[in-house]
């Protein structure tokens, strides 16, 4: 694929689109939903490998509306996430989209609990979240089954169903949004844009291009002719659904580990009443890997072949080891959710869908902590969007449009 010298002219006149998106996740289509709010007029195309939007990320979460207590103050996730659960709730209330603020609670089960969930306190008000302190009595009378030395409640936490939140911001926007088209080659010309070419032998032409293609997002830059200077490196999370779910009453969460960017397992009440109980995390052996018997060689490959992956498993190999007897023993899984829920049996755990986290992670083994927005010539790559990128969508989207529209400005 590529343009002849004879043709640059009419490649000029005959781009399909100004801005041209990779990716029918949320963030994808909130960035397309930014870009025609921004600046209308703007001919936005979205290509979209699977039949319909949210299939992967998005839509394989537990639907939390993320205050943004955990995210270190002053970076992007903590004021996108602040600012963004604010956004989302009025944009759920304005397209009458399922959902609820509900706060939740962050429990300590331990005394070596105590400091960390001290600094959350202190790290929520830094970010400017309404945080209020529990003890043992409040916490059985916010959550009658929920034991704890502490806790605090975070009001502004919610639920809400990011599936149909996607699909709205992908017809607000007015975009050509294309499903069904899998990107498997890209001419980007800094001084003409990108041509990309689909499975089927379809090109699309944009003037600017944006990478929002999530768990493939690294192969996409690399498509483009960019480094991306990291790799994604796949991490399922494992759910179930609480077969008594009047067992638990609202949000609850552990105390996270400071060293890792996953919360650990917690019971999350749904927009539709149901209770989710996880995620754990464990290695994806493929990039949508969504069960042990999902195997794909070559994604694999570039995972066991990126030094950073190893790294990862010499400086945590014992927090992994514990998420990987969880996943393969349901009594030890169990066990991690009676910390939080003594009351719960195995038996009240049943299978649920699982999801894939698309984490970046450097060569020398560091997981990108923050979101990761980088641009090269005529293209803005989003390269760490994971949790909470759906709550955060909204802004995110506005700053990948803002990047795209002044790129298309100098174009």
């Amino acid at each position: 694929m590529h343009y002849r010298s004879r043709e640059v002219v009419q490649v000029r006149s005959a781009y399909d689109c100004d801005v041209l998106v990779i990716g029918g996740g949320i963030v994808g289509l909130s960035t397309a939903y930014a870009v025609t709010r921004a600046a209308p007029g703007t001919r936005v195309t979205v290509l979209e490998k699977e039949q319909g939007p949210a299939r992967h990320q998005t839509g394989r979460n537990s639907g939390v509306i993320h205050s943004g207590v955990y995210y270190r103050p002053g970076s992007l996730k903590a004021r996108y996430a602040v600012r963004g659960a604010a956004e989302m709730v009025k944009f759920c209330a304005e397209y009458d989209i399922p959902h609820a603020v509900t706060g939740k609670l962050i429990v300590a089960t331990e005394k070596a609990e105590l400091p960390r969930l001290h600094a959350l306190v202190q790290r929520g008000r830094e970010n400017g979240i309404p945080v209020r302190e529990l003890g043992p009595a409040q916490i059985i009378e916010a959550e009658p089954e929920v034991h704890g030395l502490a806790a605090i409640h975070v009001g502004t936490t919610g639920v809400c169903d990011y599936g149909a939140v996607a699909r709205q911001l992908g017809e607000a926007s007015g975009a050509d949004i294309r499903y069904g088209a899998d990107v498997v080659r890209i001419d980007r010309r800094p001084d003409l844009g990108a041509a990309v070419r689909t499975a089927d032998g379809t090109i699309v032409r944009g003037r600017v291009l944006v990478n929002c293609a999530g768990l493939h997002c690294d192969e996409t830059a690399r498509l483009a002719g960019d480094d991306p200077e990291m790799r994604i490196v796949p991490f399922r999370g494992e759910y179930f659904t609480l077969a008594r779910p009047e067992l638990v009453r609202g949000l609850v969460y552990p105390v996270p580990d400071p060293a890792f960017p996953f919360l650990g397992v917690h019971l999350t009440r749904g927009i539709d009443g149901s209770v989710h109980v996880g995620p754990n995390a464990v290695p994806a052996l493929a990039r949508e890997g969504y069960g042990w018997g999902v195997v794909r060689p070559r994604e694999l490959g570039a995972t066991l072949s990126w030094p950073g992956s190893w790294r990862i498993a010499r400086r945590h190999w014992r927090y992994g080891a514990g998420e990987l007897r969880r996943s393969v023993s349901k009594a030890a899984f169990t066990e991690a959710v009676r910390r939080l829920l003594p009351a719960v049996t195995p038996d009240d755990l049943l299978p649920a869908a699982a999801g894939v986290r698309a984490q970046a992670v450097l060569r020398d083994g560091t997981l990108v902590d923050d979101f990761l927005i980088k641009e090269g010539p005529r293209t803005v790559h989003v390269l760490n969007a994971p949790s909470p990128a759906a709550t955060a969508s909204l802004p995110i989207g506005r700053e990948v449009a803002r990047r795209a529209l002044a790129a298309l400005a100098a174009s």
